[in-house]
């Protein structure tokens, strides 16, 4: 267990140092401030987020890191390190989505630029920004590497420009950017997480009050993420027609919110909704109610019951929400099938990307060995797979 988190370590250790350096290299100086901003793992709660429920997710110890400094003017200079591409663009540029010089922005850079725009209508003042980033989050794997670069660049601003803004305050900020500059209508549970986040706790957050609290994992247990190496693209669509059939089966059954109703209830009103929209919301309802009962599980350390819900909640993604896709579903089935393994499903929005699984300590190597080698006979594909730790949410360092 020691070498697979020594390794992540490792991994970020070396990121932090390439940002560091190429900084130094690009502006000719040392960075004023260094930053990490973690992604985020959900352990249940999948699509409930939009939908006024509760979300178990958590911060992990893969991240953005971002170095920044003020450049004394209006202008952004961005450096996405990862992709060897910059960008450059100011408040005004941004308001049509194109950098300095009149080109359309990246896709990469929609994602800073979203959140100066979102704070620009929030009457916060950005000032100009030199920053290098690198992120060790997998992109389009499912593990909320855009939600980690906005509570980056979030944070970033508001160390330079005095916002004063709390981590939820800055949530909202990125989802802004997220919903009305990128386009995903998504709801606040990523960048929740990845600005919330606390060491070896998951984050129960209720999205219709907002309330939330933090629960310490039980000891014993290690959660794993296999990423499928088929990267998503909430962008393209998919995402946002999930959400319009659950605003239309809310419009159908006359309620508020799809939180409203038991499963039981659901189940006697159902018959009223066309095919598709009833197991949309089939899925939103019933994986509602496996979150109350996951955090009671999780209240008194009974994993094992725990590990049935992510089950139960995979077969509901796969065959109500209809998110999976067959790699998924071959990770998902391998998962389960292995010793030591409580349970184990798809993570994120679904489309591609990672599944998490929660292992006895004893067993962790092991189910990482045969996890990768069974997907790879399958499917030719080698994946990435490794121990994921809950961590703090997005901070200078």
């Amino acid at each position: 267990m020691e070498d697979l988190t020594y390794q992540i370590d490792l991994i970020n250790s070396k990121t932090r140092d390439l940002v560091l350096a190429e900084f130094q290299s690009r502006f000719g100086a040392s960075p004023d401030y260094l930053l990490r901003s973690p992604g985020r793992v959900n352990l249940l709660g999948e699509h409930i987020d939009y939908n006024d429920g509760i979300v178990l997710p958590f911060a992990i110890d893969r991240a953005t890191w971002l170095a920044f400094s003020a450049n004394g003017s209006d202008q952004n200079n961005i450096l996405a390190l990862d992709l060897g591409q910059s960008c450059s663009f100011t408040p005004a540029s941004i308001q049509i989505k194109q950098d300095n010089l009149g080109n359309l922005l990246p896709e990469w850079a929609l994602y800073p630029a979203g959140v100066n725009w979102a704070a620009g209508n929030a009457n916060l003042v950005c000032v100009g920004i030199n920053a290098v980033y690198s992120s060790t989050i997998p992109a389009g794997s499912g593990l909320s590497s855009s939600a980690s670069i906005e509570m980056a660049f979030a944070l970033a601003w508001q160390t330079l420009s005095a916002w004063g803004l709390i981590p939820m305050q800055r949530a909202f900020l990125g989802k802004e950017a997220e919903n009305l500059y990128v386009g995903v209508h998504s709801g606040i549970m990523d960048q929740f997480a990845c600005a919330c986040g606390k060491a070896n706790s998951v984050l129960a957050l209720d999205c219709m009050s907002l309330e939330w609290h933090a629960i310490p994992l039980p000891s014993g247990y290690t959660i794993v993420v296999a990423n499928s190496m088929k990267p998503r693209k909430l962008s393209e669509g998919e995402y946002n027609k999930r959400k319009a059939d659950c605003e239309e089966a809310v419009r159908l059954l006359g309620i508020k919110s799809l939180r409203d109703i038991s499963p039981e209830e659901f189940d006697q009103l159902s018959h009223i909704l066309p095919e598709r929209i009833r197991k949309r919301a089939k899925h939103v309802v019933e994986e509602t109610d496996r979150v109350i009962k996951a955090i009671r599980l999780l209240e008194v350390g009974d994993l094992g019951e725990f590990g049935k819900l992510l089950n139960e909640g995979h077969a509901s993604l796969r065959d109500l929400f209809e998110v999976s896709t067959p790699e998924l579903d071959l990770m998902v089935e391998l998962a389960q099938a292995l010793p030591g393994c409580l349970g184990s499903r798809l993570t994120g929005a679904g489309f591609g990307g990672c599944t998490v699984s929660i292992v006895t300590d004893d067993q962790t190597e092991g189910f990482i060995d045969q996890l990768s080698q069974g997907y790879s006979r399958t499917t030719q594909i080698l994946p990435d797979v490794y121990v994921c730790r809950a961590s703090e949410g997005t901070c200078l360092v």
